[in-house]
C-alpha cells in the first residue's frame, strides 16, 4: 500500500523528478494520466451516450484533452468545453494540439440530463476560490445531478487542506496519480471526491522516496512493524502495566471504559487509580482490572515505586482543576522526580482542559529531559483551549494545526473528528480515513485513550501507538455499525486485533 500523501507542491516536485530521470517526458506522463481517467470512464459508464469534458488552461486541462481524444476514439460522443488556452510550448498545449475535437468556451457550457461530466479544470493545484465560468459550470452540473469523474481532485477543493474554495464539483469518482493528496482525506474535501482511484502513471517509488514525505494515510502499513505481538515467554508485567485515573464516585464510568480498552488492546495488567471516596463504586464494577487508592501525589509516588506501571490515562471523568494538573506534572517529572520507567501519559478530556489557563506549564514539562511521551487527544474545542492562536488561524488546515500543536507541546497530538489527524513533534503526521459515524457516542473517546495507553504500555512508540489506536478504534466501530455504544467497543476490537497480530507475526 502506498500510504504517503503528497502536498500539491510535493506532487509537482515528483513530476519534475520523474521527468528528469525519464524515460517519460511531461507529455508522456500526461498521456498516461489521461488514459487512466478514460479507462475509468469507459469501465464505469459503458452506456454513457454523451460525455462533457471540461478543460482548464493548465496541466489538469491537458489531462482532459487526452481524455476527450481517447473517449472519442472509443466511439463516445464527446463535447469539450475549455477555459483559457494552454501555455504555448507546454505539455497541455501538446495535448490540445493532438485533440481534434471542437473546443467550445466554458462560458457557454450547457449539458443534458443523463450525460456525464469529466472535470479537468483545475485539480489539486487550485489556490483561490472557484469563480466565474467555472463556478457556473459547477452550478449547472449540480442542478442537473450529473455524475462527475474528477481528474486528480474535484475542481474547487484544495489539495492542501480539503477546504472548498468558493464552490466545488461533487464527484462520483476521482482519479488521482502516484499518491493521494491531503485534500482527498480532509473534510469537507473528502466528501466531494466520491470513490478515489489511485492510478500508476510511471512515477516510481524511488522518486517518492527522494521527496521523503512526512504525511501519511493512517493504516496498518504505517505502524504494523511496531505493533505488539506477545513473546512465547511473556507474562503479564512483560506485556506492560497501564493505569487509568478515576474521577469521583459519580464519575467513574469513563475511567473503567479506558481501563477495559487498555486491557483489550494487550496490556498485561491494568490498574484504576481511584480517589478513596470512589473505591467502593469502582470495586463493584471491576473484575480483571486492579484497583488502587490515589488521592494525592504521595499515593501516586508509592504506586509508581511499588508497581512500576508503563503508561497512564488522565482525564476521562476526572474533573478539571489543580488535582489533574498535579498528577500530570508529577508524571512528566515537573513535580517529584521518580525513577520509575513510565513510558507514556495519555492526556484526554478534563486532563487537557485543566491546563487551559497555563498551557506552557504542561508543554515545558513535556520538553523536560527524560519526560515520558505525552499523547493528547483534543477535539476542536479542546485544541482551542490549549492552542487558541493555532485554532483560530484561518490560514492553517487541520493538518497544519495538528502539526503546529504537536511541535509546540512536544507531544503526539490526536486532533479528533471524522477526519482525525495524528501529528508527532518531529513533523510526521497521518490522516485517518476509516472513521465511522457510529463512534459519535458518549464514552467513545475514553475507549480511544485506553487503547493508546495499552499500546504504549507494550512498548509501542507514541506516534505509532496513537495512529494504531485511532485506526483500530474506527475499524471496530465500522464493523459493529448501528447501535454501537462505548461499552461495545472493547469487545468489538477483538477480531480487528486478532487480524493485526496475525499479520504482524507473519511479517516478522
Amino acid at each position: 500500500m502506498h500510504n504517503e500523501l503528497l502536498s500539491p507542491a510535493e506532487m509537482a516536485k515528483a513530476d519534475r523528478l520523474a521527468i528528469a530521470e525519464g524515460p517519460l517526458d511531461g507529455y508522456g506522463l500526461m498521456r498516461r494520466a489521461g488514459a487512466a481517467v478514460a479507462a475509468e470512464v469507459l469501465a464505469r459508464y459503458p452506456a454513457a451516450t454523451r460525455v462533457h469534458v471540461l478543460c482548464g488552461p493548465g496541466n489538469n486541462g491537458g489531462d482532459g484533452y487526452v481524455v476527450a481524444r481517447l473517449l472519442q476514439e472509443s466511439g463516445v460522443d464527446v463535447a469539450m468545453w475549455v477555459s483559457g488556452e494552454p501555455r504555448a510550448g507546454g505539455d497541455a498545449a501538446l495535448a490540445a494540439a493532438d485533440c481534434p475535437l471542437e473546443r467550445r468556451p466554458l462560458s457557454a457550457f450547457a449539458a443534458e440530463p443523463g450525460t456525464l461530466v469529466v472535470d479537468a479544470l483545475y485539480g489539486a493545484g487550485l489556490s483561490k476560490p472557484l469563480s466565474g465560468d467555472a463556478a457556473r459550470a459547477v452550478q449547472v452540473v449540480t442542478n442537473l445531478g450529473l455524475p462527475v469523474v474528477a481528474v486528480d481532485l474535484p475542481s474547487g477543493v484544495s489539495g492542501e487542506s480539503g477546504d472548498i474554495l468558493g464552490s466545488a464539483f461533487r464527484a462520483a469518482t476521482t482519479v488521482t496519480f502516484a499518491r493521494k493528496k491531503p485534500g482527498h482525506l480532509l473534510l469537507p474535501g473528502r466528501e466531494q471526491c466520491g470513490e478515489i482511484v489511485l492510478a500508476d502513471i510511471g512515477i516510481g517509488d524511488e522518486v517518492i522516496a527522494r521527496i521523503a514525505p512526512r504525511t501519511f494515510e493512517n493504516g496498518p502499513a504505517l505502524w504494523l512493524a511496531t505493533f505488539p505481538v506477545p513473546a512465547v515467554d511473556a507474562h503479564k508485567y512483560r506485556r506492560g502495566h497501564a493505569s487509568v485515573f478515576s474521577g469521583g464516585p459519580s464519575a467513574t464510568g469513563a475511567a473503567r471504559l479506558s481501563a477495559l480498552a487498555a486491557a483489550r488492546s494487550g496490556a498485561g495488567a491494568v490498574t484504576v487509580l481511584s480517589p478513596a471516596n470512589a473505591m467502593q463504586v469502582n470495586a463493584a464494577h471491576l473484575t480483571s482490572i486492579m484497583l488502587r487508592k490515589a488521592d494525592a501525589a504521595a499515593d501516586l509516588g508509592a504506586f509508581l515505586t511499588d508497581r512500576r506501571p508503563s503508561s497512564f490515562v488522565l482525564g476521562p471523568g476526572f474533573g478539571v482543576g489543580e488535582k489533574a494538573r498535579d498528577f500530570a506534572l508529577a508524571l512528566l517529572g515537573a513535580g517529584q522526580a521518580w525513577d520509575t520507567g513510565v513510558e507514556g501519559l495519555v492526556l484526554d478530556a478534563d486532563g487537557i482542559t485543566s491546563f487551559r489557563d497555563e498551557p506552557e506549564t504542561l508543554f515545558q514539562a513535556a520538553r523536560g529531559s527524560g519526560a515520558p511521551a505525552l499523547v493528547m487527544t483534543p477535539h476542536e474545542g479542546e485544541l482551542g483551549r490549549l492552542f487558541p492562536d493555532i485554532a483560530d488561524d484561518k490560514a492553517l488546515s487541520k493538518l497544519a494545526k495538528a502539526r503546529a500543536a504537536a511541535a509546540r507541546a512536544n507531544a503526539t497530538v490526536i486532533y479528533k473528528g471524522a477526519d482525525t489527524v495524528i501529528a508527532a513533534p518531529d513533523g510526521r503526521a497521518a490522516i485517518n480515513s476509516n472513521g465511522a459515524p457510529w463512534l459519535a457516542t458518549a464514552g467513545s473517546g475514553d475507549v480511544l485513550a485506553g487503547i493508546i495507553a495499552g499500546l504504549l504500555a507494550q512498548g509501542m512508540p507514541a506516534f505509532e501507538a496513537a495512529c494504531a489506536a485511532v485506526w483500530v478504534h474506527a475499524e471496530a466501530g465500522s464493523r459493529f455499525g448501528p447501535g454501537l455504544i462505548a461499552e461495545d467497543l472493547p469487545l468489538a476490537m477483538v477480531p480487528v486485533l486478532r487480524e493485526l497480530v496475525e499479520s504482524g507475526m507473519a511479517a516478522r
